[in-house]
């Protein structure tokens, strides 16, 4: 017979794949918790949680302004091509190539992660090394799989050097793409992957434990947090909580309306 704790890594992925079963005889279900209410960081917190403002130089911040308001403006392949020829931070200086992002691009589900890996970097498409393995094992347990109905996007599209968490200043600077895409796609609901993606997407600094088994709100779209792949490589007994999570997500999705239109 086997343990409870192999039956958890068996739907955690590290056996071939992920399963999402049907209520059989004995077998374990992940926790079901009660539908919560929508959270919504509070204006302090959010304006706490911003990166503090350029005063130096006024020009500065007219010029990021701009930026900002051209890349809410672009569409799929202008977009694409302005993240290529990015070099709006210091991470460009280093990367073999951008990573945009992947995946159908009028997809209801939206998976955020924090930033490309030396795989990804080397590839051009986000979550491809082992931690993508385990994304795609996650997927496939909810039936779900990459590019059907669902997008995968990074909060920063270069690599931070030797994978470490982007700064401050690098994601401020990758915002506008990110939210670009976030607008072309219109998901009906968003998954942000790891603290990082939490934070730049919900302005808050709570943790990913404080965050989880909530619907957030990112402008009007709800958002579910959950533990980033890599985290849950090296930190086991979490997967549990992301299967709960991803049984959750499937939940809210369930219950959600049709998708909004543009405009």
């Amino acid at each position: 017979m086997k343990s409870r704790r192999d039956l958890i890594l068996e739907e955690m992925g590290l056996t071939p794949v992920w399963r999402l079963r049907d209520s059989a005889p004995g077998a374990e279900q992940a926790p079901v918790a009660a539908p919560a209410a929508i959270v919504e960081p509070s204006p302090a917190r959010r304006e706490a949680a911003q990166p503090a403002p350029i005063t130096r130089h006024s020009s500065l911040v007219t010029d990021a302004g701009d930026r900002r308001a051209t890349i809410m403006r672009m569409e799929w392949p202008g977009l694409k091509a302005a993240v290529a020829s990015c070099v709006a931070c210091p991470l460009h200086a280093k990367r073999n190539q951008t990573v945009f992002g992947v995946g159908d691009e009028n997809a209801d589900w939206l998976f955020v992660g924090e930033g490309p890996g030396a795989e990804e970097d080397a590839l051009g498409e986000p979550f491809v090394g082992q931690a993508g393995r385990l994304l795609d094992s996650m997927l496939s347990a909810i039936k779900l799989k990459r590019g059907a109905n669902v997008y995968i996007a990074n909060v920063v599209k270069c690599r931070p050097p030797a994978n470490r968490n982007p700064e401050p200043a690098e994601a401020l600077a990758c915002e506008p793409f990110l939210h670009r895409q976030i607008d072309l796609i219109r998901p009906k609901l968003i998954i942000a992957l790891g603290k990082v993606a939490a934070a730049n997407l919900l302005a808050s600094d709570a943790s990913v434990a404080g965050m989880r088994g909530k619907v957030h709100q990112y402008r009007g779209i709800p958002l579910i947090v959950t533990y980033h792949p890599a985290y849950l490589l090296r930190s086991l007994p979490e997967k549990a909580k992301a299967w709960a999570d991803l049984c959750f997500a499937v939940r809210t999705m369930a219950g959600l309306g049709p998708r909004k239109t543009a405009g």
